[in-house]
C-alpha cells in the first residue's frame, strides 16, 4: 500500500510541477528582455542586463553580466555598435562560444530592420556617430514585429523540443501586436507634423513612424552635452517658434530639457524610450501606450 501511495504522489507532483525554463536568454537592454518573455513564455529564464534609467550606451561590464553571459543560450542585444562600449568585453571574457556574434546565440536585433541615419562619413568630431546608422531600433513597432519573428524562430532553432511552444506564442504576439499597431496609428493620427525637439537622436524611429517632425536636437552633437553657447543659439531658435515641444528619454537628466521648458514656454515631454521607463510602459504594449499618450497630452 506505502508503494502504491509513493507512486501516486510522485505521478501527482510530476503533474502539478511548474514547468521549468530550458533556454536561458541575457537580454542587453529592456525592451529585449520584455520580448523573449513575451515569445519564450515558460520556457525561457531571461537576464535583464541593464535598466530603463540607465544609458544604453555605457553599461558597466561588471563581472555579475559576465557570470549571466557565460551561462546563456541566447543573447540578444540591439547591435549597430549601440553596446559597443560593453557587449564586447562581456563576450571576450564570459567565453561562451553560444553567443558570440555570428552564433545562433546571438542576435543583434538592428540588423533584422532597415535602419535610419546611415551616415555617409564617419568623423568623431561630429560626437557619438553609428558608422551602421541610427541603432534605437525599437520605437518603431513594424521593428519589433520583424525582430518578434527572428527571435522566435531562433527560439525553436536552439531549443527544437520546444519549437511547437515557440510557434505558437510567436503566432498569438503577432496577432495581438499586428492589432495593437492599428490602434496606435489611428491614435496618433492627431500628431502627424508634430515638432520634436529631442535631447538626443533616439527617438527618431518614432518619429518617423508616428510623421511627426524632428527640427534640431538638445545636443548638437549626438553624446555631447550641448555648451552654453549652444544653448542660447537654441533658446533663440525655439523662441521664434521653430517648435512644438521638447522631449528627453527617461534615462537622460532633465535639467537641459526642463531649463529650456521654461526659457522658451515649450511643453517638455518625458518619453519611456524603453520598457520600464515609465510606470505605464511595463511592457512593449505600454511602452507606445504610453509614449503616443504623453504626446497627444502636450499637443493639447
Amino acid at each position: 500500500m506505502t508503494t502504491v501511495r509513493s507512486i501516486l504522489a510522485v505521478a501527482l507532483l510530476s503533474v502539478c510541477a511548474p514547468a521549468f525554463a530550458t533556454v536561458n536568454v541575457f537580454a542587453c537592454l529592456p525592451e529585449w528582455a520584455a520580448l523573449a518573455n513575451e515569445l519564450g513564455g515558460s520556457k525561457v529564464n531571461v537576464y535583464q542586463a541593464s535598466t530603463a534609467l540607465q544609458d544604453p550606451h555605457r553599461i558597466e561590464a561588471r563581472p555579475s553580466l559576465v557570470a549571466r553571459m557565460r551561462s546563456a543560450d541566447l543573447a540578444i542585444c540591439t547591435g549597430a555598435e549601440l553596446e559597443i562600449g560593453w557587449l564586447p568585453v562581456l563576450q571576450q571574457t564570459a567565453g561562451n562560444p553560444r553567443v558570440q556574434t555570428g552564433q545562433p546565440g546571438f542576435i543583434a536585433a538592428a540588423e533584422l530592420v532597415d535602419r535610419l541615419e546611415i551616415p555617409t562619413r564617419i568623423d568623431r568630431a561630429e560626437g557619438d556617430i553609428h558608422p551602421q546608422g541610427n541603432p534605437h531600433v525599437q520605437l518603431n513597432p513594424h521593428n519589433i514585429a520583424r525582430i518578434a519573428a527572428a527571435v522566435t524562430q531562433r527560439l525553436e532553432q536552439i531549443d527544437a523540443s520546444n519549437a511547437a511552444f515557440y510557434e505558437a506564442r510567436g503566432k498569438d504576439f503577432q496577432a495581438r501586436w499586428a492589432q495593437a499597431i492599428v490602434r496606435w496609428e489611428k491614435e496618433a493620427a492627431t500628431l502627424k507634423g508634430l515638432r520634436i525637439v529631442p535631447y538626443h537622436k533616439d527617438t527618431v524611429y518614432l518619429i518617423k513612424w508616428l510623421g511627426m517632425v524632428e527640427v534640431m536636437n538638445v545636443e548638437a552633437k549626438p553624446g555631447i552635452p550641448p555648451s552654453a553657447g549652444q544653448i542660447s543659439e537654441l533658446i533663440g531658435r525655439l523662441k521664434g517658434g521653430a517648435a512644438d515641444v521638447i522631449t528627453r528619454s527617461a534615462y537622460q537628466d532633465p535639467k537641459a530639457a526642463v531649463s529650456l521648458g521654461q526659457k522658451t514656454g515649450l511643453p517638455v515631454v518625458e518619453l519611456p524610450y524603453t520598457v520600464g521607463g515609465t510606470a505605464q510602459a511595463k511592457d512593449l504594449f505600454g511602452l507606445f501606450d504610453d509614449s503616443i499618450a504623453r504626446l497627444k497630452a502636450a499637443k493639447k
